[in-house]
């Protein structure tokens, strides 16, 4: 169940106060506030370069603001609250000529964990990702869907109180995008807060809590999906018809067909007068009014205007 949207008085894991980063002439994060909530699942979501990985790095005081306050688990010194963050970096290494078992006991001691502690997560950890049989061969040995558990372990392994994962999905297979989203979930389950970014909206819409999307360094989303669902309206009608895409195109008053397959999503004005253009051109198998998911709000908002595609066919970035 989606949590209520936060108050004033609700303890945060996470608060960015008006935080801005420049890197010379640019702003990579721009006036950003955040609050997230302990023990829940907050998502980061926006186009390549828009800020994402920068507010990350600043949470966990890699970078430092150029203005505004970062607070990490009650912590407003610099990295005073590391040892209780666990960290995936969108940029994946392990120390590849050392063996499973001794590259993660490495992270586990730098997280100040004892050594009988250490070895029980190893052992439970390797079991929940199916790769005990993997814990003394050297990492290099590894495939890289194992490499990538073996990298999300070394980020839990200590249990963290917050956990920071930068694009975990990314390059993952089916079979182990599962398991790792389940072992998400089962953090979260037992009140660790989790914060992810991710490209991919469908994961984005069923595991988060809060959903926050920057844009171009400015904060252009943040809350629950049905909250951001609700600001858009209902606007988005899913057909399925004889005819498909190429038909909705060519009808007065649709914007944005979105082709799925066997069925589309377009947006337009009046519902009632498309259905009744589209009765008397074709079969409708479906016509159904809804919310815009995710994926449509993303693209709407992040969808270059004309002039941007204009500059870029000019200065050769087009086709």
């Amino acid at each position: 169940m989606t949590p209520p949207p936060l108050t004033q008085t609700q303890r945060t894991a996470v608060r960015l106060t008006n935080v801005t980063k420049t890197f010379g002439t640019h702003t990579a994060v721009n006036q950003i506030s955040l609050a997230v909530p302990i023990g829940c699942t907050y998502g980061f979501i926006g186009p390549n370069g828009s800020g994402k990985t920068t507010t990350i790095r600043t949470i966990l005081h890699i970078f430092h603001p150029d203005s505004g306050e970062v607070e990490v688990l009650g912590e407003r010194s610099t990295r005073a609250a590391n040892d209780r963050i666990g960290y995936l970096p969108e940029e994946r290494g392990l120390y590849k000529k050392m063996t499973v078992r001794r590259v993660l006991a490495y992270y586990a001691t730098l997280k100040g964990m004892n050594r009988a502690d250490t070895a029980q997560g190893i052992t439970h950890w390797l079991a929940k990702m199916g790769l005990t049989e993997w814990a003394d061969k050297k990492v290099e040995a590894l495939s890289k869907g194992m490499a990538q558990k073996i990298q999300f372990i070394a980020a839990v392994i200590a249990k963290p109180e917050l956990l920071i994962l930068d694009e975990p999905f990314s390059g993952l297979d089916p079979l182990n995008l599962e398991v790792i989203r389940a072992a998400i979930l089962e953090l979260r389950a037992a009140g660790t807060t989790v914060i992810f970014s991710t490209h991919d909206m469908a994961m984005a819409e069923t595991m988060c809590d809060f959903i926050f999307m920057i844009y171009r360094g400015k904060k252009v989303l943040d809350g629950t999906l049905a909250s951001i669902q609700q600001s858009f309206g209902e606007d988005t009608i899913r057909v399925s018809c004889a005819g498909g895409a190429d038909l909705l195109r060519s009808l007065p008053g649709v914007e944005l067909v979105r082709d799925l397959g066997q069925s589309q999503e377009l947006r337009h004005a009046d519902s009632q007068s498309l259905l009744r253009d589209l009765a008397t051109r074709t079969t409708v198998r479906h016509f159904e009014v809804c919310k815009p998911s995710l994926h449509d709000i993303f693209i709407r908002i992040a969808k270059p205007d004309s002039q941007e595609m204009q500059a870029a066919k000019t200065t050769g970035g087009g086709s």
